[in-house]
């Protein structure tokens, strides 16, 4: 069957549209949509967040990274800033933001080189690391997994070495990639 030639650009419209409608919507909710956050935290007693360390091999590089208190590996996405967060809503049921309950500091080894902290996000009082929003991963099943590990080249394990993040970047915007 031959479509005639208007039919064409068209089609490509439509594509268009479904695809950013799927992108995002005005609430600003990220990479995944929605608008309801999801959120995880410790859950010790203590009120602080606790920061560990493991061992991994990431491509063929060996890394000290970023775990939960229960092991699980810590990510960041990249088009998050030290003050504004990209994803929230549906994405944070996927990336569920690690928080910090109340106003404590979260802790870690001593030997970690950054700085921890905690900022009130879109997800609540959100830890971050050199300035990088913390986040676990679901597709990760058991503790020390790195499944998240370059996802659509957005998301990445948060290492002992990652450095230091400023504020928003100048001009631009940023599309999410889904």
């Amino acid at each position: 069957m031959r479509f005639p030639k208007q039919i064409f650009p068209f089609a490509i419209i439509l594509l268009l549209t479904v695809f950013v409608a799927a992108c995002g919507s005005s609430t600003g909710a990220g990479p995944y949509g929605g608008s309801t956050p999801a959120a995880t935290t410790s859950s010790s007693s203590n009120t602080n967040v606790v920061i560990n360390t493991a061992t991994a091999t990431l491509g063929s590089k060996t890394v000290t990274m970023l775990t939960n208190d229960k092991g699980f590996t810590l990510y960041y996405l990249k088009a998050d800033t030290a003050t504004q967060v990209a994803c929230s809503g549906s994405c944070a049921q996927v990336w569920p933001p690690l928080l910090q309950a109340g106003s404590g500091i979260p802790t870690g080894p001593g030997s970690l080189p950054g700085k921890l902290s905690a900022y009130a996000t879109a997800n609540g009082n959100q830890v971050e690391y050199n300035g990088h929003p913390l986040y676990t991963y679901t597709g990760d099943t058991a503790p020390g997994q790195t499944t998240g590990e370059g996802f659509k080249g957005v998301w990445f394990v948060v290492t002992s070495d990652l450095k230091l993040q400023g504020g928003p970047p100048s001009g631009g915007s940023w599309l999410p990639l889904i």
